[in-house]
Parts: structure tokens; sequence; C-alpha cells
């Protein structure tokens, strides 16, 4: 038996030694694996940093020529031109300096899905389970073509950063930095442009492109889809106007106040008005075979649509900014800046993420939390907060509008699916200029009728020469590129960006010359009465000055509304205004005198 047992662990021994050399190969094999899935990990940390830090070395060598060229009087390129131009040399040296490697000799493996692509896909391969996600579906013809550069990949930022990161401090700093009195004495006058004249651009460029669609197909240039309402969404992104280059002169060299708040507010508000624009063309939806043609039912949802998400957002926006001042006059925070600062820095940015999810417009939303935010939170602050919130979202607008700029040069060479159509471009250039002309000629002329203080007719050229297109244009073209029409529509709107903010923004000095626009004013003694004045709703402590003139310059519905904020939203939601014990009936004496503040009673009435 011993010897059966011997001959057993003998004949046994080998295989043992076999399956320990076997199992000790494989944890080396796993332990190599490791390392170099953490050796992986650490390049691709590495490369995160290096992108990051081209970025800000962009933002750094920018801040440094723009001091360069204000030290000099340089009044011919903008920063944010310069932005656009070191990002064009970035994206050229990535593009063309960096060696890439392609699956030119490569053929992808196939596989079928019953029901269409996955955001998420598991694999097992070898045992080993890989998950991946999903980027977006590879036209046929450049499936040898696709993009295997690293740096140019991770470059390619995901379009809901500029939405969520980069656009709220853009649209917040241009709701708490109005400049309050020329605005309201011109507020007919620029929601007249911002509402009616943006629609009337849209709808021009929208049929005009429409035409240059066709004249594409007939001449063989169209080689995919493109419908209608592609050129309609094509006229509502690109109707945003963002004179930011011209607004920066003019608040250089003091030009004109009203002329400064009709570009100012027509810009702010035809952002949000372009935004909503887009997503109720989106949302036309016509029953039945045909989804592109017009239908009047799925027209109607459509303003239906319009409206209820520029309601809701307004509603949203101005509530963030009620329930920041009420928080900020109720509560000890004054007491700690730091905390007071912090607060209304995160309830400002949560208006925008809050409208956003539920459904609504973040924009809009942000716009109007801070016109509230200035109009009665700001008078709720103290001293260091006041300075501190100002100088903070100021720093957060120049970072990231030079960030956005930036990577439009940027993106002219490291975005992937470019498509340049001659045609296309050219009939886009003349649809916007057309565009442009629709919207100011006519609608000044209209107004005019009513005002006492005319827009004149070289008000009227220079608002027709400051329509550049920028950030916002910028930022709605890129967030869906997955179609033929929209990826030409990006590729183009990036061209229209360039050219306007290069020759236009360039232009601006020697245009206000030639129009023989008035510079060097002051605003706060240029404040002629207007047809449409409502010079009083101001957040910066001034607002009793003027108050007199008011009630006899501005139109019986603002006066209606000034009369219902001093009287009563001022006194519920600041320290300032008539105390509400003079205000309200007496039978609301216990109310008034828990929602009055004692700072109420200091102030002249």
């Amino acid at each position: 038996m011993e010897p059966l047992r011997r001959a057993a662990l003998e004949t046994m021994m080998p295989v043992w030694i076999l399956l320990n050399t076997v199992s000790g190969m494989k944890a080396v094999d796993d332990a190599m694996e490791e390392l170099a899935t953490e050796k992986e990990a650490e390049e691709s940390h590495r490369q995160d940093s290096v992108n990051l830090l081209t970025f800000i070395l962009l933002l750094t060598l920018t801040i440094l020529t723009i001091w360069l060229f204000k030290h000099r009087r340089v009044r011919f390129l903008h920063e944010t031109g310069l932005a656009m131009i070191y990002g064009l040399l970035v994206g050229v040296i990535l593009r063309y300096g960096i060696p890439a490697t392609s699956y030119h000799n490569q053929t992808p493996p196939s596989c079928s899905l019953k029901e269409g692509p996955t955001t998420t896909l598991l694999l097992n391969v070898s045992g080993k389970f890989f998950e991946y996600t999903l980027k977006g579906e590879i036209n046929l013809k450049e499936i040898h073509n696709v993009e295997q550069n690293d740096m140019l990949r991770k470059v390619t930022f995901d379009p809901e950063v500029f939405f969520n990161i980069l656009l709220p401090p853009i649209i917040f700093h241009a709701g708490y930095s109005l400049k309050k009195r020329h605005f309201f004495r011109n507020l007919g006058s620029i929601i007249t442009y911002a509402f009616l004249g943006t629609a009337i651009s849209c709808f021009v460029i929208g049929n005009l492109m429409y035409g240059v669609v066709k004249l594409m197909q007939v001449v063989g240039q169209l080689t995919d889809k493109f419908y209608y309402t592609d050129c309609l969404f094509f006229g509502a992104i690109i109707s945003a106007t963002d004179p930011v280059t011209v607004l920066a002169i003019f608040n250089e060299l003091h030009a004109d106040g009203d002329l400064y708040a009709l570009l100012f507010g027509e810009s702010v508000m035809n952002d949000a008005v372009a935004i909503v624009l887009s997503s109720s063309i989106v949302a036309y939806q016509p029953s039945g075979a045909n989804t592109h043609m017009f239908d009047a039912s799925a027209f109607f949802k459509s303003v239906g649509v319009f409206l209820g998400i520029f309601s809701g957002s307004f509603v949203m926006g101005a509530a963030t900014g009620v329930v920041t001042a009420l928080v900020t006059k109720f509560t000890k925070l004054h007491c700690f800046p730091l905390l007071e600062t912090a607060l209304f820095f995160l309830m400002s940015w949560s208006t925008f993420l809050l409208a956003e999810a539920c459904g609504f417009t973040g924009v809009v939303a942000v716009l109007f939390c801070g016109i509230t935010q200035a109009h009665y939170t700001y008078n709720n602050l103290s001293e260091e907060s006041t300075k501190r919130t100002k100088q903070l979202f100021e720093v957060l607008h120049f970072l990231a509008e030079n960030f956005i700029f930036s990577y439009m040069g940027l993106a002219l060479f490291t975005f992937q699916n470019h498509i340049f159509s001659p045609i296309f471009i050219i009939g886009a250039f003349l649809s916007i200029f057309i565009g442009r002309a629709f919207n100011i000629y006519p609608l000044s002329f209209l107004l005019n009728l009513g005002r006492r203080h005319k827009i004149k007719g070289n008000f009227q050229h220079m608002m027709m020469f400051a329509g550049l297109r920028g950030a916002m244009a910028f930022a709605l073209a890129i967030r869906d590129t997955a179609t033929y029409a929209r990826q030409m529509m990006f590729t183009t709107t990036l061209l229209i960006v360039f050219f306007t903010v290069w020759v236009f923004g360039g232009g601006t000095t020697p245009m206000l010359s030639w129009l023989h626009i008035r510079v060097g004013v002051d605003p706060d003694q240029d404040l002629q009465p207007s047809g449409d004045s409502f010079q009083v709703l101001q957040g910066d402590g001034s607002q009793d000055e003027g108050q007199s003139k008011t009630k006899q310059e501005s139109a019986w519905l603002f006066r209606l509304w000034y009369t219902f904020d001093h009287n009563y939203l001022k006194p519920i939601l600041t320290h300032s205004g008539p105390p509400l014990t003079s205000t309200l009936p007496s039978y609301c004496g216990p109310l008034a005198s828990c929602l009055t503040s004692p700072q109420a009673y200091e102030c002249p009435l």
C-alpha cells in the first residue's frame, strides 16, 4: 500500500508543480495588468492637467496682452478677439503639431442590437468586464478618420460644461450690473427689440436660409437632409447678439447712455428670447407622416411652449431673488460677510440649475434673478458683501467669457465634424445683415411714433452695426452637433462670430466718430426724459434721486409699478422704503410691524 501511495504522489507532483506555475504566472500577469492600469490612470491625470494648464496659460496671455493694449490705448481689438486668436494658434499646434494614430488599417468589430444603441455598454473580454459609454454616431465615410489624439479628444469639452458652468456667471453678471436708470427709462424699446425684433430676425434669417438650402440642393452641394425647421433653428440661435466688444468701448469712452442701454438691454434680453425660441422650434412636431411641413396646431403648441418656458423661467428667477432678499433681511447674516456672500453666490447659481432641472430655461431664470438681486437683495447686504459680490461676479464673468472665446478659436481646429459650405456661409452672412436690418429700422420707426426722445438715425445705424454674435450663439450651436445640418450650422456660426468680433468690434471707434455719436458723457447727468422713461428702479441706494420727476415722465403702467414697488415690495423685501405701517391699512398693523425693519423708520420717505 505504501509503494502505491508513494507512486501516486510522485505522479501528481508534476501536476501540482504545473498548477502552481500557472497560478503564479497568472498572478504575475494580473499584477502587471494592474500596474499598466495605474500607469494609464496616472498618464490620463497628467494629460488632464496639461489640458487645463493650456487654457489657464491662454487666459493669462490674454490678460497680459489686454493690459498692454489698454496701456497703449489700442481699441481696434477687444479682449475676446485676442482670446480667439490665441485659441486659434493653440488649435493649429494641437491639430498639426502633435502626431495622432487612427483606425486606418483596422476594421471595427461588428455586433447587432435589437433595441438600437445604448448609452452604456458592458463587454466581457477574456473573463473581465469593461464599461463603455456612447459618444455618438460616426459617419460611414469618416470611419477611418476617427481621432485618436488624446490631447485633441480631451480638450473637446462636453457642451453641458458651457451651459451649466460658464454661462450662468455671464448672464447673472449682465442682470446684476445693469445700469437700471437708463435701462428702465428705455424698457419699452428694449422689450420691443428683444422680443419682436428677435422673432422677426429669426424668421427672416430662417426663410432666407431655406432658399439657400434649396439652391444648394439644385447645384448638388447638399449631401444630407436639411429641413425648414433646421433653418428656423439656425435663425433663432444666430439672432442672439453679443456686442461685448462694442459695449466695452462704449463704457471706456462714456458713450451716450441711452444708446448703451438700448444695445446692452437688447443683447441681454434677446439672449434669453433666442434660447427659448430655439427650444420652441425644437418642440415643433406636426402630426402625420410629414413632420417638417407647416402645421397650425403644432405652431400654436410651439407658441404655447415659448410663453410657458419664458414665463416659468421668469417667475423662478424672480422668486429665487425674493427668497434671498427675505433671508438676508430677516437674519443676522450681515454680521458674517463671508457666509452672506457664499449664500448669495449659491442661491444665484442654483437658480440656473433649478430652472434647467424643472424643464425651464436657466438663462432666463438667472437673468431675472440677477435683476431682482440687484434691486432688492443688494440693499440688505453688508458693505463688505456688496463689494465682494460685485467683484466676484465681475471676475467670474471675465474669466468665463474669455474662456469661451478661447475655446471658439480652439474648436475651429479641434472639432472633428466641421462642414464648410461656401454657399451656406455666404448666404448666412447676407441673411444676418438683412435680418438685423428688418429688426432695427422698422421697429425704430414704429417706436419713434410714441417716444418723445426719438431714437435718432445715427443710433439706429450704430445698433445695426453692433449686432455682433458671440458666446450665446456659440453655446447654442455646440449643444447639438449630431446631424449633418447641425454640424454645418456650428461651423458657420463659428465663422460668423470670428468675423463680427474682429471686423465690427474693431471698427467700433471709427464708427462712433463717423456717426457723430456723443462720447465723454456723464451717465448721472445724461438723464433726459424719454417716451418710455422709468429711471428709478435702482439697487445702489440712490433710488430717491429724481423720484419726483419720474411720476410725471413715466408711462402710466410703469408709474403704477413704481408706486406698488416703492410702497410695498421695497419695505417687505429690504430695509429701505417707507414703513409698511404708513402704507398698509390700519387693520394690517401687526403684520406691518412684523415685516418692517427698524432701519425703514430711519430712511427718508
